[in-house]
C-alpha cells in the first residue's frame, strides 16, 4: 500500500509554554498534509475535485510523545482507511524515522473527511476517479464499502 508522505516544517510559533509542540498545532500539520494529499497530489492524479471544496466531520489523535523545535521538518504519513460513498477516513502518523530505521511517532490520529459541493451547500459524493485515486492509498487489510 502507497502512503502520501509529507514533510511538514516546524515553526518557532508552534511552541507552547512547556517547550514543545502545543496539542491544536499537530492539527495544523494533520491539515498540511491533508491539503497536499486531496489537494495537490489528487490534482496531479488527475482528481482535482477534492480541491472544490470537502470538511472536516471528525478528528481523532493520540498524542504519543513531546515534539520539541528543530529545524528539520516532522514527517506526516496518510493513508485511506475507509471509503463510503460520500465520506472517507484519512489515517495520519506524525513522526521521525532515524537512518537505523527506527520510528519515533509523536501522534497518531484519523480524520472523516466529508465532500461538499460548495455550490450547492451540501455533502456530495465520492466520484469514481475521486475514489481510484483513494484506492491507491487505502490500508490493504481494510475493504472499501
Amino acid at each position: 500500500m502507497a502512503r502520501h508522505i509529507y514533510a511538514c516544517p516546524l515553526r518557532w510559533s508552534d511552541m507552547d509554554a512547556f517547550g514543545h509542540v502545543n496539542n491544536v498545532v499537530f492539527l495544523r500539520y494533520l491539515e498540511e498534509a491533508r491539503i497536499d494529499f486531496m489537494f495537490t497530489q489528487a490534482a496531479e492524479a488527475g482528481a482535482g475535485e477534492f480541491a472544490g471544496g470537502s470538511v472536516v466531520a471528525r478528528h481523532e489523535i493520540d498524542y504519543r510523545r513531546p515534539l520539541v523545535h528543530r529545524p528539520e521538518p516532522v514527517t506526516v504519513e496518510t493513508r485511506v482507511t475507509r471509503i463510503g460513498g460520500a465520506s472517507l477516513t484519512v489515517a495520519y502518523e506524525i513522526k521521525d524515522t532515524a537512518a537505523d530505521g527506527t520510528e519515533t511517532v509523536y501522534v497518531q490520529a484519523s480524520t472523516v473527511v466529508v465532500p461538499y459541493d460548495l455550490a450547492e451547500g451540501r455533502p456530495r459524493r465520492i466520484s469514481p476517479v475521486e475514489r481510484e485515486f483513494l484506492s491507491r492509498f487505502m490500508d490493504e487489510e481494510v475493504v472499501a464499502v
